[in-house]
């Protein structure tokens, strides 16, 4: 179980769910804190290589340096999937499954803050090791929330970057399936806001 506070937490994402066919891991990690009604989130990475040719929001993200945050509120099903480029590009979703889902509407998007240390521009492919970071800001009213505090969720934290040289798929908490698959609720963990 994670718990949140308004101190930051900060946890690895280093589970390495498909070691034979993806064995790369590259260094991941995030800081989570509440303040109410606002999430504040922090990735970090360093990779051998780094990739940012998606130039806007509702991209393809995921095929750039990526991180992602799956995360389902309430005990009804519905999980969001917010997935973020490493200059700040977002792909906002919900739904019950990997199928059908939809995209959240421009105020949504535009009510995130986005502090990205590689800049916001687009690069294409950078084959030198990096380190990034991406902040975001994310008002409790992008999940449907009036407040994150009491709050019991469940959810899930990954890196990756289908379209880099070396494509890898870590998670912060295990998924067991046969290959990469990051829309599975039945592996979120338990997020507890306090």
């Amino acid at each position: 179980m994670l718990q949140v506070t308004r101190e930051p937490r900060r946890e690895r994402i280093g589970c390495l769910n498909w070691p034979e066919a993806f064995p790369y891991r590259p260094g991941a990690e995030f800081e989570i804190s509440h303040a109410e009604d606002v999430l504040h989130l922090t990735f970090r990475v360093e990779e051998q290589a780094v990739r940012a040719v998606c130039a806007a929001d509702r991209e393809h993200v995921w095929e750039d340096s990526c991180v992602e945050f799956f995360f389902a509120p309430r005990a009804d099903g519905i999980y969001y999937n917010l997935e973020c480029s490493c200059t700040g590009k977002l792909y906002l979703c919900r739904g019950t499954g990997r199928h059908g889902r939809e995209s959240l509407p421009e105020a949504a998007y535009g009510s995130i803050v986005r502090r990205c240390s590689l800049g916001e521009v687009p690069f294409c492919l950078r084959e030198e090791r990096t380190t990034w970071e991406v902040v975001l800001t994310i008002p409790a009213s992008v999940f449907g929330l009036e407040t994150f505090a009491g709050l019991q969720a469940r959810g899930n934290f990954y890196k990756c970057g289908d379209r880099l040289p070396v494509p890898h798929y870590l998670s912060w908490a295990p998924i067991h399936t046969p290959k990469p698959d990051f829309h599975r609720p039945e592996f979120f963990e338990s997020i507890e806001f306090v």
